[in-house]
Protein backbone atom coordinates (compact mmCIF):
# COMPACT_ATOMS: atom_id res chain seq x y z
CA UNK A 1 0.00 0.00 0.00
CA UNK A 2 2.73 2.83 0.70
CA UNK A 3 6.18 2.99 2.13
CA UNK A 4 7.23 3.65 5.73
CA UNK A 5 10.27 5.16 7.25
CA UNK A 6 11.82 1.66 7.53
CA UNK A 7 11.23 1.11 4.12
CA UNK A 8 8.32 -1.67 4.05
CA UNK A 9 6.16 -1.43 1.33
CA UNK A 10 2.48 -2.04 2.61
CA UNK A 11 0.26 -3.97 -0.14
CA UNK A 12 -2.46 -6.20 -0.11
CA UNK A 13 -2.90 -9.51 -1.63
CA UNK A 14 -4.31 -7.85 -4.74
CA UNK A 15 -2.04 -5.56 -5.25
CA UNK A 16 1.26 -7.55 -4.45
CA UNK A 17 -0.24 -10.34 -7.09
CA UNK A 18 -0.77 -7.75 -9.58
CA UNK A 19 2.75 -5.95 -9.62
CA UNK A 20 4.45 -9.70 -9.01
CA UNK A 21 2.05 -10.51 -12.25
CA UNK A 22 3.44 -7.34 -14.15
CA UNK A 23 7.12 -8.59 -13.26
CA UNK A 24 6.84 -11.65 -14.31
CA UNK A 25 5.42 -11.13 -17.76
CA UNK A 26 8.60 -8.14 -18.23
CA UNK A 27 11.19 -10.56 -17.19
CA UNK A 28 9.87 -13.18 -19.31
CA UNK A 29 7.48 -12.72 -22.57
CA UNK A 30 7.91 -9.15 -22.91
CA UNK A 31 11.86 -9.64 -23.08
CA UNK A 32 11.48 -11.88 -25.40
CA UNK A 33 9.14 -9.55 -27.77
CA UNK A 34 11.65 -6.97 -27.45
CA UNK A 35 14.88 -9.00 -28.44
CA UNK A 36 13.06 -10.00 -31.39
CA UNK A 37 12.36 -6.28 -32.09
CA UNK A 38 15.82 -5.48 -31.95
CA UNK A 39 17.18 -7.90 -33.61
CA UNK A 40 14.77 -7.34 -36.79
CA UNK A 41 16.41 -3.77 -36.45
CA UNK A 42 19.27 -4.77 -36.48
CA UNK A 43 18.87 -6.83 -39.54
CA UNK A 44 17.75 -3.59 -41.50
CA UNK A 45 21.53 -2.31 -41.76
CA UNK A 46 23.04 0.77 -40.45
CA UNK A 47 22.28 1.15 -36.95
CA UNK A 48 23.12 4.55 -36.68
CA UNK A 49 20.05 5.72 -38.59
CA UNK A 50 17.62 2.90 -37.97
CA UNK A 51 14.52 4.23 -35.76
CA UNK A 52 13.53 1.11 -35.46
CA UNK A 53 16.51 0.02 -33.86
CA UNK A 54 16.55 2.80 -31.91
CA UNK A 55 13.20 2.63 -30.75
CA UNK A 56 13.21 -0.74 -29.52
CA UNK A 57 16.24 0.03 -27.61
CA UNK A 58 14.52 2.75 -25.44
CA UNK A 59 11.47 0.74 -24.75
CA UNK A 60 13.98 -2.22 -23.59
CA UNK A 61 15.66 0.28 -21.27
CA UNK A 62 11.92 1.76 -20.21
CA UNK A 63 11.27 -2.22 -19.37
CA UNK A 64 14.66 -2.96 -17.84
CA UNK A 65 13.69 0.40 -15.38
CA UNK A 66 10.54 -0.90 -14.29
CA UNK A 67 12.06 -4.52 -13.66
CA UNK A 68 14.19 -2.94 -11.46
CA UNK A 69 11.47 -0.52 -9.61
CA UNK A 70 9.37 -3.95 -9.02
CA UNK A 71 11.98 -6.09 -7.84
CA UNK A 72 13.39 -3.62 -5.13
CA UNK A 73 9.30 -3.08 -3.92
CA UNK A 74 8.66 -6.51 -4.12
CA UNK A 75 11.90 -7.05 -1.96
CA UNK A 76 10.42 -4.79 0.72
CA UNK A 77 6.70 -5.64 0.97
CA UNK A 78 4.59 -6.42 3.18
CA UNK A 79 1.58 -8.22 2.32
CA UNK A 80 -1.72 -7.53 4.58
CA UNK A 81 -3.01 -3.99 6.03
CA UNK A 82 -0.36 -1.76 7.14
CA UNK A 83 -0.57 -1.09 11.12
CA UNK A 84 -2.82 1.95 12.16
CA UNK A 85 -1.02 4.14 13.87
CA UNK A 86 -0.75 4.20 17.32
CA UNK A 87 -1.23 7.37 18.59
CA UNK A 88 -3.70 8.06 15.97
CA UNK A 89 -1.40 9.89 14.08
CA UNK A 90 -2.29 10.32 10.11
CA UNK A 91 0.03 7.82 8.59
CA UNK A 92 0.64 5.97 5.57
CA UNK A 93 -1.75 3.29 4.55
CA UNK A 94 -4.57 5.78 5.72
CA UNK A 95 -7.49 6.95 4.19
CA UNK A 96 -7.50 11.11 5.05
CA UNK A 97 -10.39 13.38 5.05
CA UNK A 98 -8.87 17.06 5.21
CA UNK A 99 -10.70 20.51 5.18
CA UNK A 100 -8.79 23.33 2.90
CA UNK A 101 -8.20 26.80 5.12
CA UNK A 102 -10.85 25.48 7.83
CA UNK A 103 -13.35 25.65 5.61
CA UNK A 104 -15.49 22.16 6.11
CA UNK A 105 -17.43 23.07 2.69
CA UNK A 106 -14.27 22.48 1.13
CA UNK A 107 -12.83 19.13 1.81
CA UNK A 108 -10.62 16.78 0.61
CA UNK A 109 -10.65 12.50 0.84
CA UNK A 110 -7.49 10.98 -0.31
CA UNK A 111 -5.62 7.36 0.41
CA UNK A 112 -1.87 8.06 1.78
CA UNK A 113 0.23 5.77 -0.26
CA UNK A 114 2.42 5.37 -2.97
CA UNK A 115 1.49 5.49 -6.60
CA UNK A 116 1.39 1.71 -7.13
CA UNK A 117 -1.23 1.49 -4.68
CA UNK A 118 -3.29 3.81 -6.79
CA UNK A 119 -6.80 3.70 -7.95
CA UNK A 120 -9.72 4.33 -9.82
CA UNK A 121 -11.85 4.22 -6.15
CA UNK A 122 -9.82 6.71 -4.20
CA UNK A 123 -7.40 9.44 -4.63
CA UNK A 124 -3.78 8.72 -4.08
CA UNK A 125 -1.23 10.84 -2.41
CA UNK A 126 1.91 9.65 -2.37
CA UNK A 127 3.38 10.42 1.42
CA UNK A 128 6.29 12.22 -0.29
CA UNK A 129 4.20 14.66 -2.18
CA UNK A 130 4.24 18.16 -0.42
CA UNK A 131 0.30 17.28 0.98
CA UNK A 132 1.27 14.13 1.98
CA UNK A 133 4.14 14.65 4.26
CA UNK A 134 2.26 18.06 5.38
CA UNK A 135 -0.48 16.00 6.95
CA UNK A 136 1.97 12.77 8.12
CA UNK A 137 1.99 12.60 12.15
CA UNK A 138 -0.84 14.96 12.79
CA UNK A 139 -4.07 14.11 14.60
CA UNK A 140 -7.67 14.38 13.43
CA UNK A 141 -8.51 18.25 14.86
CA UNK A 142 -4.83 19.45 14.15
CA UNK A 143 -4.01 21.78 11.20
CA UNK A 144 -1.10 20.97 9.18
CA UNK A 145 0.73 23.06 6.89
CA UNK A 146 2.64 22.19 3.59
CA UNK A 147 4.18 24.09 0.77
CA UNK A 148 2.31 24.84 -2.87
CA UNK A 149 4.36 24.62 -6.18
CA UNK A 150 4.84 28.39 -6.09
CA UNK A 151 6.70 28.06 -2.83
CA UNK A 152 3.66 29.59 -0.84
CA UNK A 153 2.26 27.91 2.08
CA UNK A 154 -1.25 26.10 2.61
CA UNK A 155 -3.30 25.17 5.77
CA UNK A 156 -5.59 22.53 6.21
CA UNK A 157 -7.00 20.32 8.76
CA UNK A 158 -7.33 16.75 9.84
CA UNK A 159 -11.26 15.96 9.63
CA UNK A 160 -10.51 12.14 9.45
CA UNK A 161 -7.98 9.61 9.49
CA UNK A 162 -8.93 5.69 9.26
CA UNK A 163 -6.52 2.87 7.89
CA UNK A 164 -8.12 1.77 4.68
CA UNK A 165 -9.97 -1.59 4.18
CA UNK A 166 -9.40 -1.99 1.10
Amino acid sequence: MTQTSENVTWLTQEAYNKLKDELEYLTGPARTEIAAKIAAAREEGDLRENGGYHAAKEEQGKQELRVRQLTQLLENAQVGEAPASADGAVAPGMVVTIAFDGDVDDTLTFLLASREYASADIETYSPQSPLGSGVIGHKVGEDAEYELPNGKKASVTILKAEPYQG
